[in-house]
């Protein structure tokens, strides 16, 4: 059986240098005896070597976002620009951030490669943060003698996959936010509100018409039972949540499901379309052959009906077809892509082409997604009236017989 490979961990470390001045630093290695023999081959005497034990600080801080990982790539891209060496420009990177937990994840990848290690083993060594599309991007800069170049290209990725992403979420949420508010107002009327009018119409020794019997009926079965209701509901999007992070047959259901959806399954197809498009643009740039980087893109589909799609793609490419001929096979596409795949390959600037691409529907998405935004607003005050209109209709429908009887 092979050993299992032993892991390196942070060490904090003090000692005397040459001139007797104590000095302190953090290592990364697998034991404290290879500390001590690392820091006597540079001059130090160590008299301290202690693990670092797990700062309380990451559970007090943040967590990290994808965007922090945007910032902080940008950030490093900048530095190394401006010729600062790559550790150095960890640690300056490292003071302007925020985030404790962030600023945490940098100094261990500083600690990696002050250590001799790659910074694409660093990285690697944080898969959470780090997927495997940035870990291969910034090995490809590093052979490459480029990685300035890489980060700026991934910084730019990592920055426009975000952007869609949040505007992605902005446009689902609309619609989450019309049912949620529809209920609670619902909720409230039934509880608060219809009660009281209860009360009055026990006093009338009437019949009430039946719209305001069903609102009644409807208020005390509320009433009764509001707790009951308010764990199904709880119960029920807990369920979901957890089917859907474990079967992933239900989250591929999921995901052709919202393709399909009224309004948002077009920004959902516009986004996908897109992010195909600068995922495939920033590999391809980079020098990944082409079905290497269908492989990555793939994998940051985000959508299972696309995924599928790729691989297919992926496939045929391997076997000597055109892409653009693939993808159109595919019947996935929209016109416009398909063409500027067509000029790319042709004309060998498939790269930029796929960038165009992406920009034009990067914008698409943010117009589709601010007319939704302006379409929900009077659809939200729309509901509202007539759930709120509905109810106070059939608590004074009584009211207005009782006038008239005694007219």
């Amino acid at each position: 059986m092979a050993a299992k490979k032993q892991e390196k961990k942070v060490f904090n470390w003090e000692g005397k240098d040459r001139s007797g001045k104590t000095v302190k630093g953090e290592t990364s290695a697998l034991s404290s005896a290879l500390v001590k023999t690392q820091l006597r081959t540079q001059g130090i005497n160590p008299t301290k070597v202690v693990q670092q034990r797990k700062s309380l600080l990451a559970g007090k801080g943040s967590s990290i976002k994808p965007m922090d990982i945007a910032i902080f790539t940008r950030q490093l891209a900048t530095m190394m620009k401006a010729g600062v060496p790559l550790v150095q420009a960890f640690d300056i990177v490292a003071e302007g951030l925020a985030n404790e937990s962030m600023k945490e994840l940098v100094q261990k990848i500083k600690v990696e490669v002050e250590g001799g290690s790659s910074f694409a083993y660093a990285i690697r060594q944080h898969p959470l943060y780090f997927d495997d599309l940035f870990c291969n991007l910034v090995d490809s800069g590093e052979q490459s003698g480029a990685l300035e170049t890489m980060l700026d290209r991934i910084a730019t990725y990592k920055e426009k996959t975000e952007a869609l992403k949040s505007k992605l979420k902005k446009a689902m949420n609309y619609p989450i936010a019309v049912i949620v508010i529809s209920v609670v107002v619902t909720s409230i009327l039934l509880i608060k509100v219809v009660p009281q009018f209860e009360e009055v119409f026990a006093g009338f020794g009437a019949e009430l018409p039946a719209f305001t019997k069903m609102v009644v009926n409807l208020s005390e079965f509320v009433q009764e039972w509001w707790f009951i209701i308010l764990l199904g509901i709880i119960a029920a999007g807990f369920s979901f949540s957890q089917t859907l992070k474990r079967s992933e047959k239900a989250r591929h259901q999921m995901d052709r499901l919202l393709l399909k959806a009224p309004i948002v399954g077009g920004i959902i197809y516009q986004s996908a379309v897109a992010r195909f498009s600068r995922t495939l643009s920033t590999t391809f740039a980079a020098g990944v052959p082409l079905v290497e980087a269908l492989t990555s893109v793939a994998g940051a589909a985000g959508n299972v009906v696309f995924m599928e799609a790729i691989n297919t793609i992926k496939e045929d490419v391997s076997s000597g077809t055109q892409l653009n001929y693939s993808m159109k096979q595919t019947g996935l596409f929209p016109p416009m892509c398909l063409q500027m795949v067509s000029i790319g390959e042709e004309s060998g600037a498939l790269d930029e082409m796929l960038d165009k691409v992406a920009t034009h529907y990067e914008t698409e998405v943010d117009n589709a997604v601010d007319g939704l935004t302006s379409l929900m607003e009077p659809i939200i005050m729309s509901v509202l009236g007539v759930l709120v209109g509905g109810l106070i209709i059939a608590m004074y429908l009584p009211i207005f017989q009782l006038g008239k009887a005694v007219m």
